[in-house]
């Protein structure tokens, strides 16, 4: 019986990490090179201090990397392979007496942990994530409001109230020259046109109070046919926080932000069948789902990278690229399918990991027989997944 814990396994298991890493933390740069416009933002125009906006990354990380750590593991796998290949170290290997599958344990146990890290994201992670975010993004909100609030842009998230603000002062937060129309009494709109305005805030509340000063109101009532001016020193307008941030203040949960727990719970009080029970009953199975891509997609990355000779290195990534793509292709397709009922949410969820899995066996057996790989054999999977969601 080989130790799980010999030199080859050790040697190869630390050979995956660099590169798992380097994925990481370049697809990790990528999702931040993406979010710099609002971090500068944030920080420079609304004086929201960094640690917040740090933390608000760190909160919405989970999500990010339920779909990152599969890849960063097959590419992990895959660069490894390829790497040993290329020093004709997996050569000497098989001269040794070494058969392909003894290599399968190492990259097992890499991909199983990387199971369990994205299962912890998806079932402990994102939840507490979220709950986590709504929070922060709320605290930031009601004490800046004014990140809300752009500059020569016309605001319609407020209920009933249209709200226009010419100039922001960074420092103080002043509002200068200020537009509202307010329909907030039917069949009356009244027309605010304010030299100036602050915001006066209860926080706890959700609640703020927009101070005008040195302004006008235009009243115009349909029912009467009649319009009046009012002149004003001083003038108040409530505004509610949860128009502008529905999803953060409504306490009540979305499939994806609840732990599997808390989803049984859900869908045992909706109706089944129903598009809320199908749309949680796919969330549920998710969950799972995307932890076992690690195993798939390692599996699925030894054969392209013992296969890939040196000619065909750049190849072999390519195609481990498409590979992923199709599996995210196929979840998506299983998103759809599932929500309107075409097809039960299991068979959406678990479809790709089945395919791909069989797939990658298939690949693993003949690179272990010393055939030919068939690299362009991706197009069968593509064929057969076209033709099983065209059914529908």
């Amino acid at each position: 019986m080989v130790s799980p814990f010999s030199i080859l396994n050790r040697y190869m298991f630390v050979e995956m990490l660099p590169p798992f890493f380097i994925n990481i933390a370049f697809f990790t740069f990528i999702f931040l090179m993406k979010q710099l416009l609002d971090i500068t933002d944030m920080v420079v125009n609304h004086k929201v201090g960094l640690v917040p906006v740090l933390l608000l990354l760190t909160y919405s990380m989970p999500y990010f990397f339920q779909f990152v750590i599969p890849m960063s593991v097959m590419m992990a796998v895959l660069i490894t392979l390829l790497r040993m290949s290329g020093d004709n170290e997996i050569l000497a290997m098989k001269a040794g007496g070494l058969s392909l599958y003894r290599l399968l344990t190492p990259i097992l146990f890499f991909s199983l942990l990387g199971t369990f890290i994205t299962g912890y994201m998806t079932i402990v992670g994102i939840p507490s994530g979220s709950e986590r975010f709504k929070q922060l993004l709320l605290d930031v909100a009601t004490s800046n409001l004014n990140i809300s609030l752009k500059e020569h842009t016309f605001n319609d998230k407020f209920k009933q109230i249209m709200l226009y603000v010419n100039k922001i002062d960074p420092g103080s937060g002043e509002l200068n020259n200020v537009l509202i129309e307010d329909r907030r009494k039917a069949g009356a709109q009244n027309t605010v046109v304010a030299r100036s305005g602050v915001l006066v805030g209860e926080p706890g509340k959700m609640i703020y109070h927009l101070r005008l000063f040195d302004g006008t109101i235009n009243q115009l009532s349909m029912e009467k046919r009649s319009s009046h001016t009012i002149h004003f020193e001083t003038y108040d307008i409530r505004l509610n926080l949860k128009d502008v941030l529905p999803t953060v203040a409504n306490s009540l949960k979305m499939p994806q932000e609840m732990t599997p727990s808390q989803l049984r719970r859900h869908l045992e009080k909706i109706e089944k069948g129903s598009a809320e029970y199908l749309k949680g009953l796919m969330h549920y199975h998710r969950k799972f789902s995307l932890p076992v891509a690690c195993l798939v997609m390692g599996l699925l990355a030894v054969p392209l990278g013992i296969g890939s000779r040196n000619s065909k290195k750049a190849y072999g990534m390519g195609l481990c690229l498409l590979y992923f793509l199709l599996y995210y292709i196929l979840l998506s397709a299983g998103m759809a399918y599932g929500e309107n009922g075409s097809y039960p949410p299991v068979l959406a969820m678990w479809l790709p990991n089945v395919l791909l899995g069989g797939f990658g066996i298939l690949l693993l057996i003949r690179t272990a027989k010393e055939k030919p790989l068939l690299l362009d054999s991706w197009m069968v999977i593509l064929h057969l997944a076209a033709k099983w969601f065209g059914k529908k």
